[in-house]
């Protein structure tokens, strides 16, 4: 056997565990593990350990255009959401709230995104109590989605910003001193960018990102390691709405996936099959979502990624992700 001919083995060995791997997994979810009882116009979910229990808990923003108020929900252990807290006093139209250690005092802080105002970091005393840090982009923004990430290893986290209505995506970077003045731009300039996330896809030690798009297909964008793209790479169907993106290993094979929430058609697991650029796609929900926004995590602990739903006018929902092998409770 020559040398290309064993490459070729392998690479197709692997390829065969990737789609094996694929095709035993699913999600699943139940009336129990709906986030509450009320129906929000929800925009955003994020999983975080807020409250120092070494469980991961729920951030839902709600509102959009119109004014509502936005929860923590609080993990009892085993994916038990029964606890529930308003973030704020305020009722705002929030699209988005993402959590990170942005101010470097070991406590997860949160980034909420406003469609049409400017973008807002709130900062974690460590008992789950937030006040108002600085804020991020103009006034004129339309920022949808924000990803955290040290993209140019530089030590200090930056933003990656999801916007429509016609503005330009592009990444923020932090110059150490919780500042981020200096913009480098990415896509066309004419994506309608619904979501954003970020991680190294394709193994090569630096952060990449995928886009979420409404009318083109969704997109990952190689980085080069200083806040640059190498090269972008579509996928997925053009005629549906994406208005989520997370990235986590769904079938625990060593490669990355992506999971996309989409709007008036079912949600998609897109397993990676080695290489960061090739998918197989794997579909969850109801074909009548209006999934906003989503998040991924071990919510149950059984060492899987769980998928957290935030749907608009209706429930949002907890997805447990199990073997295919047992199909009680799903809905």
């Amino acid at each position: 056997m020559t040398i290309w001919n064993l490459i070729a083995s392998l690479f197709l060995a692997s390829l065969q565990t990737s789609l094996m791997l694929a095709q035993g997994r699913h999600f699943v979810t139940n009336d129990r593990l709906s986030l509450g009882t009320e129906v929000f116009r929800s925009a955003s979910v994020r999983l975080g350990d807020i409250d120092g229990d070494r469980d991961l808990d729920i951030v839902v923003a709600n509102g959009r255009h119109w004014p509502q108020q936005d929860y923590l929900f609080i993990n009892q252990g085993g994916a038990k959401f029964s606890v529930m807290r308003p973030l704020g006093t305020d009722r705002t139209t929030t699209y988005a709230c993402e959590l990170a250690d942005l101010d470097g005092d070991g406590d997860v802080d949160i980034l909420a995104t406003s469609r049409g105002r400017q973008n807002r970091i709130y900062l974690n005393d460590g008992k789950a109590t937030f006040s108002k840090g600085p804020a991020f982009g103009t006034q004129g923004d339309s920022t949808i989605d924000v990803a955290v990430a040290d993209i140019n290893h530089d030590g200090h986290r930056d933003l990656i910003l999801a916007n429509r209505d016609g503005q330009q995506n592009y990444l923020l970077l932090n110059n150490g001193k919780f500042e981020f003045t200096e913009r480098r731009l990415y896509g066309t300039g004419k994506d309608q960018t619904r979501a954003v996330a970020v991680a190294d896809l394709n193994g090569d030690g630096n952060l990449d990102w995928v886009t979420g798009n409404i009318g083109l297909p969704n997109c990952v964008y190689l980085g080069d390691g200083v806040g640059n793209v190498l090269k972008a790479i579509p996928f997925g169907q053009a005629d549906r709405q994406t208005y989520s993106i997370a990235i986590a290993d769904m079938d625990n094979d060593g490669e990355l996936d992506i999971v996309v929430g989409h709007v008036s058609n079912q949600n998609s697991v897109f397993f990676n099959l080695g290489d960061g650029t090739s998918f197989q796609e794997e579909t969850f929900g109801p074909k009548t979502s209006a999934t906003y926004g989503l998040c991924v995590g071990d919510l149950n602990g059984d060492s899987f990624a769980d998928i957290a739903v935030a749907n608009s006018d209706d429930l949002n929902y907890v997805y447990l992700n199990q073997p295919r092998t047992n199909p009680s409770g799903t809905k």
